[in-house]
């Protein structure tokens, strides 16, 4: 394990800097992309993360989660473990962000319902293998610069669309230059039925939820099913749906 080289030539090299009991993930610079705490390696640390599981609101028992862009394996590592019926992919480009999971994050080996691969996110959506199939899709897709996401075009955000069920989610952190957000949304928008986004969070990041069929939204359920996420999953889902209240309130 300790052999294995994170510095592979031809994509940035995975490094870790540890700090307070938190070990996060670099790929040759100082813009963090993802974070585990060393005394709980299977759950989220980063905020902006777990608002990536904004899907639960409106999905409880998905049978099939993908994420794009492993980062430090958060996403793909608690949909793994909490999630036991559902099958979890994930397409990294980067093979030194895969190995580096793999020893120092605590992924796990891929198996009858875990899917990590080498590969380019775009050839991922665009497989006709994995259209129609996916309930949720988690995309998080940046280099090591970090100015914003490395796909977003409308060809991109239809693809993602056409890998969801009819009732499939995505959700998507956009972060980066400020011009990134309005593009993004306004890619996104043409491919889906609904979306909507939250405040941000950790230092810029705008996570954004898109919806194959745009779900009808009452809020009383929104909050019960808020406080069942929290008393199952530890995540903090009240602030969800604060956050879709609060979006709702700014289109009026």
């Amino acid at each position: 394990m300790h052999n294995r080289r994170y510095d592979q030539p031809g994509h940035p090299p995975a490094t870790i800097t540890e700090f307070q009991g938190v070990r996060s993930l670099h790929l040759g610079t100082s813009w963090v992309q993802g974070a585990m705490r060393l005394a709980k390696p299977d759950t989220i640390e980063l905020e902006y993360v777990q608002m990536m599981m904004m899907w639960l609101l409106f999905l409880e028992q998905p049978r099939h989660i993908a994420q794009l862009g492993l980062g430090s394996a958060a996403l793909t590592k608690f949909c793994y473990h909490r999630f036991p019926q559902a099958r979890v992919s994930a397409a990294e480009l980067n093979p030194n962000v895969i190995a580096i999971c793999e020893s120092l994050f605590g992924l796990p080996p891929n198996d009858a319902r875990l899917d990590v691969r080498e590969m380019n996110a775009l050839d991922f959506v665009n497989a006709p293998a994995n259209h129609g199939r996916l309930d949720v899709l988690q995309v998080d897709l940046y280099d090591e610069e970090a100015r914003g996401p490395v796909l977003d075009s409308p060809e991109f955000y239809r693809a993602c669309a056409d890998c969801l069920a009819p009732h499939g989610i995505m959700t998507a952190n956009v972060f980066g230059d400020f011009e990134n957000y309005d593009k993004n949304l306004q890619h996104m928008e043409l491919a889906f039925d609904a979306v909507v986004w939250l405040p941000e969070v950790h230092d810029a990041n705008i996570v954004v939820v898109a919806f194959k069929e745009a779900p009808v939204l009452d809020f009383s359920v929104l909050y019960e099913r808020a406080a069942a996420i929290k008393k199952q999953y530890n995540l903090p889902a009240k602030s969800w749906v604060n956050g879709l209240k609060q979006w709702m309130l700014d289109q009026q």
